[in-house]
């Protein structure tokens, strides 16, 4: 269960020659794809386009009218390996994951692939996961283009220009044999736009073609003396057929031509914010028309070198917009340049950021060093964000607030069935006596390494928990190491890399796999192992065996992980269990989030029916509350805090749960395991109650004012004699 649906979107997909369509910069993207007359889609969820996944999924019925063949793929390397149909065939494919880290996971497989080159065109769609919005290690993309030498597009973003980089692609793809790689940044995927459409087009040669037409050509396979053969087809023939396709087809632009004698050289996309920082200088206007030269490389990788001399001929100094490091288009620019023996002075990273997001503000900066140094007349404007950060107008002064608000780091949501599990593993941790390295992974469960489970110590990649705990396997140590994963991450990488890794060695660790049944982190996406009916793929396939079958004998199965007292005492068996080998705990409770988006609609729709519907709440007695907020520190659940104590008697604040309680009772889980004071309650709140649930009531409040006289007469007569 996908945490959007795009059921009614995708119908957009249909639309045909000369209408406009309006949507999500993803959903362009599908349209592109069938308008290009695409055979084949597969590839990998990820942030920031496993929406693309998404609406290819919703878009099936679409999908199949066309005879496109679309999968979603167990890892980026497979996806990446899907383009191998277009080697022998002239079939157009397309692949889409997160990069780099998809990227490194596919790189393998993209090698291969740019080595033979391609016959059909092949596009591999890649949402470069760069800057502040980030969730990874932050490199790029332009690395990879580079060294296998696969053209590398970076369109504006622009839901038109997309469009068109998509169509271009391919036919630069077929042009030159060599698969392309199109960068769709985080704004992009998810901007809005319109263009006008074209019909979408069933491919020449659809997959059921070629599986019935088989074809061969022993010369594409990367094999000496063929391997040998490619890389001189690379540099003779493939990258001069790409110079000749981008620079015929116009695919970098020049805007602004003769307005100055010095110019900008910019990413496509990052282009849209070098004209708001050159609208901020009163350079340009919102509509790009400029006064200062601009050369937008849509196509980032081949730099097309008449092209870039053209635009430097008649410039006496020019700055690049390069984000991120290393610094690969400067380099390149300084070699032709100076190969040419062109007098411009070339500016870069010495005026702008070596590294980072280029942030409007940041790029603001750079390019009004760059203009006041070299064409100080054109500048019309002086932002506040030029100003120091100590000039109180600027809106990065320091300002010390009376009451700071302190960061609160990132943590599972509220009900999160992960909570519970490093809860239980703190509580086993404690009644060992031993704290244990613990390898993480990639997931919503790499949140464990903040407060208040401060657990994780490395993160290696996805599915690469076990992995990472691989070489800390030592039998004569008092203690084993502790793994863990992810369900997505176990079916992507952890089954083979991890699990059988530790089998095949006698690895001592044991590994936690979290099985939410889902693909949870990256939007909710099914896995093998989910427990949902899917019509289009084959699930219910369970972790455990799987894990059985590759060879693991102490193998536990937890299928509600909210119980944290036998939780935590099955970690304190795997923790010291003699038993040689791998030990492996899968703990299985769904997501929350996928569990209220799919409950929420049913519950709402009963109470509007006047269906009786009871709703689990926690709350905090105030008066049994120590104040000692244990319960929150082994928690760290969103919805429990802290507030005033009602007692005049007592200054400490006690614990409180917030309405955002989504009554999964962790709270009270936590304090019973743990043994903390007994404050926590269960509230059932009924709508649309019965006569039962009515007389129960009546009866519970006669029987509470029975039980609350004495109180209340004791607490008359001290007010009497005070």
């Amino acid at each position: 269960m996908a945490e959007r649906s795009f059921a009614h979107e995708v119908q957009k997909l249909r639309a045909g020659e000369g209408s406009t369509f309006s949507g999500e910069g993803i959903l362009a993207v599908t349209k592109a794809l069938l308008q290009s007359g695409v055979a084949y889609v597969g590839g990998y969820q990820g942030a920031p386009i496993s929406h693309l996944m998404d609406v290819l999924g919703d878009a099936h019925e679409i999908l199949e009218e066309l005879g496109v063949y679309f999968e979603n793929s167990a890892s980026e390397a497979t996806a990446a390996a899907m383009l191998a149909a277009s080697v022998n065939y002239p079939l157009r494919g397309a692949i889409t994951f997160k990069s780099t880290v998809g990227t490194n996971v596919a790189s393998d497989a993209l090698a291969n692939l740019a080595s033979g080159g391609v016959r059909g065109g092949a596009l591999i769609i890649v949402g470069e996961d760069y800057g502040e919005g980030s969730s990874i290690m932050q490199e790029r993309s332009h690395a990879f283009a580079m060294k296998s030498q696969m053209w590398l597009l970076d369109p504006r973003p622009n839901v038109a220009a997309i469009v068109d980089a998509v169509e271009a692609g391919f036919a630069l793809s077929e042009a030159s044999n060599t698969p392309v790689m199109l960068q769709l940044r985080l704004r992009s995927c998810h901007l809005y736009g319109s263009f006008t459409a074209k019909d979408n087009k069933r491919p020449p040669m659809t997959v059921k073609d070629a599986v019935e037409n088989p074809s061969r050509r022993l010369d594409r396979i990367v094999l000496p003396p063929s391997s040998f053969l490619h890389e001189k087809e690379k540099i003779e023939d493939r990258w001069p057929a790409a110079v000749d396709f981008i620079r015929s087809r116009g695919l970098n632009e020049v805007l602004g031509a003769g307005t100055a004698d010095v110019g900008i050289i910019v990413q496509g996309g990052v282009y849209n914010t070098l004209n708001r920082a050159m609208e901020l200088l009163g350079c340009s206007d919102a509509y790009g028309n400029t006064k200062v030269p601009a050369y937008v490389m849509n196509v980032t990788y081949p730099l097309v070198e008449s092209e870039i001399l053209d635009f430097c001929a008649d410039k006496r100094a020019v700055l690049l917009v390069e984000e991120g490091q290393p610094d690969y288009i400067e380099q390149n620019l300084n070699a032709i340049l100076r190969r040419a023996g062109s007098p411009v002075a070339l500016h870069g990273k010495d005026l702008l950021p070596v590294a980072g997001e280029y942030t409007a503000a940041a790029v603001t900066k750079g390019v009004d060093a760059f203009l006041r140094r070299h064409l100080p007349d054109v500048v019309d404007g002086s932002p506040s964000l030029l100003l120091p950060e100590s000039d109180p107008r600027s809106p990065f002064a320091t300002r010390v607030e009376p009451t700071a608000v302190r960061p609160r780091p990132p943590g599972l949501c509220t009900g999160c069935p992960e909570r519970p599990i490093f809860s239980a593993l703190k509580l086993a941790e404690q009644e060992t006596g031993k704290k244990h390295h613990v390898s993480a992974d990639i997931g919503c469960h790499l949140f464990a390494i903040n407060e208040p489970f401060n657990l994780g110590a490395t993160t290696m990649g996805y599915g690469l928990g076990s992995a990472g705990a691989a070489a800390l396997n030592s039998r004569d140590a008092d203690r084993r190491t502790v793994a863990v994963m992810g369900d997505g991450g176990f079916w992507h990488n952890g089954l083979t890399s991890g699990v059988g890794n530790a089998v095949f060695n006698q690895n001592d660790q044991l590994l936690l796999v979290v099985d939410n049944a889902y693909s949870a982190a990256t939007g909710g996406q099914d896995v093998l192992s989910s427990k949902a009916d899917n019509v289009l793929r084959s699930t219910k396939h369970p972790i455990e065996k799987a894990v059985r079958g590759v060879g693991v004998t102490w193998v536990k199965t937890v299928s509600d992980t909210y119980r944290i007292g036998e939780l935590r005492d099955l970690f304190v068996r795997a923790l010291t269990t003699r038993q040689p080998g791998p030990k492996v705990i899968v703990a299985q409770s769904e997501c929350m989030l996928n569990r209220q988006r799919r409950e929420k609609p049913q519950t709402q729709q009963a109470m509007k029916d006047g269906k009786r519907v009871v709703k689990e709440r926690f709350g905090v007695d105030a008066d049994t509350c120590t104040g000692d907020h244990a319960c929150i520190r082994v928690s760290g659940c969103p919805s429990l805090t802290i507030t005033a104590n009602p007692d005049p008697m007592r200054t400490d604040p006690v614990a409180t749960v917030l309405d955002s309680c989504v009554g999964c009772g962790v709270c009270g889980a936590n304090a019973h395991a743990a043994s903390l004071c007994p404050s926590f309650y269960r509230s059932d709140l009924v709508f649309n109650p019965n006569r039962r649930d009515r007389a129960l009531a009546r009866l519970r409040g006669v029987w509470l004012r029975l039980l609350s006289r004495g109180v209340e007469r004791r607490a008359a007569r001290y007010e009497v004699t005070a």
